[in-house]
């Protein structure tokens, strides 16, 4: 059965955001490989030091569900915020300390509130241009 796994691409900033995710939601870190770590040629092109300090490949784990990141140098990145990842909380104080830690210098789409299915809710775009929605099932907590 394929397994879908989400993959987010970084100018430069990726170590800074699995830090950041890390935090915010308990996340573990499987893995971490720089581009000095890996075998040149896995690209095409000259890196300056900087950039073979930069992550080629990692993944963190929130709770069970992978989320692979890297730095990616070929193509130009462009923001979408079309498609979003949604996690799911327990509680409201999980959802709200959650948020506390990602939305320095995000962009707030909906502020947090109760809705008809969440009894806590947020969706904003954090300081890396990815879009979230932090939430609760329950209508009540």
């Amino acid at each position: 059965m394929p397994i879908i796994t989400p993959n987010f691409n970084f100018a430069g900033c990726c170590e800074e955001a699995i830090m950041l995710y890390r935090k915010a939601f308990n996340a573990r870190i499987g893995c971490v490989l720089r581009y000095s770590d890996a075998n040149v040629s896995d690209w095409s092109k000259e890196l300056t030091l900087e950039q073979l300090n930069y992550i080629y490949h990692a993944e963190i784990f929130i709770d069970n569900q992978r989320i692979m990141m890297c730095d990616n140098m070929d193509v130009e990145l462009i923001k979408n915020t079309a498609l979003s990842l949604t996690v799911i909380f327990d509680t409201k104080d999980e959802v709200k300390k959650a948020y506390d830690i990602l939305k320095e210098d995000s962009q707030t789409i909906y502020p947090i509130r109760s809705t008809t299915y969440s009894s806590c809710m947020v969706v904003f775009i954090d300081k890396f241009g990815f879009r979230w929605g932090l939430m609760t099932e329950q209508t009540i907590r």
